[in-house]
């Protein structure tokens, strides 16, 4: 039987190659584009949590971004202004705040989980159309945060959906090393016996897909709306990806899981 395998050249270039009786057949590279970012082949699905299940101007991540700038404050008894530049330097440059407070200041991550996920949960609305289109995905959903899963069960509580989800991959799972390293996919892909090959990622953040598309997943970034401003929220953390990393963006989850490409 023919067997599909990926291949990548060091410019990004996907290609799917057929191997039957011992040769090798390209396709070409629209076609192998096409297959690579359909969702036919899908099995497992993969959603980041935090601005991804529920939307971002609902300002419940605003509430833990605003700890955790406390929470650098008073560990470095700096000014709310110099803590907040500090903090998203650790935020953009580590994956996590707490990354970069683990590496730079040795803090406990257990306190620090803690203390910022003390915030208001009442926000976040109660979503029907998005975990009926969740539930409607054929194969295994899985959450894959770098919050920990107090706070990823008190969102689910919120939307609706704590029944859905095989399994939450959370901060402790990774071992305090968060996305984008590729050693949190790793561990997450390998516990749960997932094929890359055979499975979706959604989040955010565009530089949490680019392991995702190393290792042949779908990928789906899920953004605010274009209009969307905070004070709170570096421009860095809205961008839109137009690199080949990222393979569909969309402003409605609900509405792109409904009509899959």
């Amino acid at each position: 039987m023919a067997r599909p395998r990926l291949v990548t050249t060091p410019l990004g270039e996907a290609f799917i190659i057929i191997c039957q009786n011992g040769k090798m057949n390209d396709l070409s590279l629209t076609a192998a584009a096409s297959v690579v970012r359909s969702f036919g082949h899908v099995v497992d699905w993969v959603f980041d949590l935090d601005n991804t299940l529920y939307p971002r101007h609902c300002n419940l991540f605003a509430q833990i971004d605003l700890n955790m700038t406390r929470y650098v404050m008073e560990l470095t008894a700096l000014s709310f202004e110099d803590a907040r530049v500090l903090q998203k330097a650790y935020y953009r440059d580590y994956g996590t705040t707490l990354n970069g407070l683990m590496t730079c200041h040795d803090i406990d991550p257990d306190h620090f989980l803690t203390t910022v996920h003390a915030i208001d949960y009442s926000s976040v609305d109660p979503h029907p159309e998005l975990i009926a289109a969740i539930a409607a995905l054929p194969g295994r959903k899985f959450i894959m945060t770098n919050g920990d899963l107090g706070h990823a069960r008190a969102v689910l509580g919120r939307i609706g959906g704590d029944h859905l989800f095989e399994h939450v991959f959370d901060i402790r799972d990774m071992q305090f090393v968060p996305k984008p390293h590729r050693q949190a996919y790793d561990g997450f892909l390998a516990r749960h016996g997932i094929d890359p090959m055979r499975a979706a990622m959604f989040d955010d953040l565009e530089k949490n897909l680019l392991v995702p598309h190393e290792v042949g997943m779908v990928t789906v970034q899920v953004v605010a709306g274009e209009d969307f401003v905070h004070e709170q929220v570096d421009a860095w953390e809205l961008g839109r990806a137009s690199g080949p990393h990222v393979h569909h963006v969309t402003e409605d989850l609900a509405e792109f899981l409904r009509t899959l490409p």
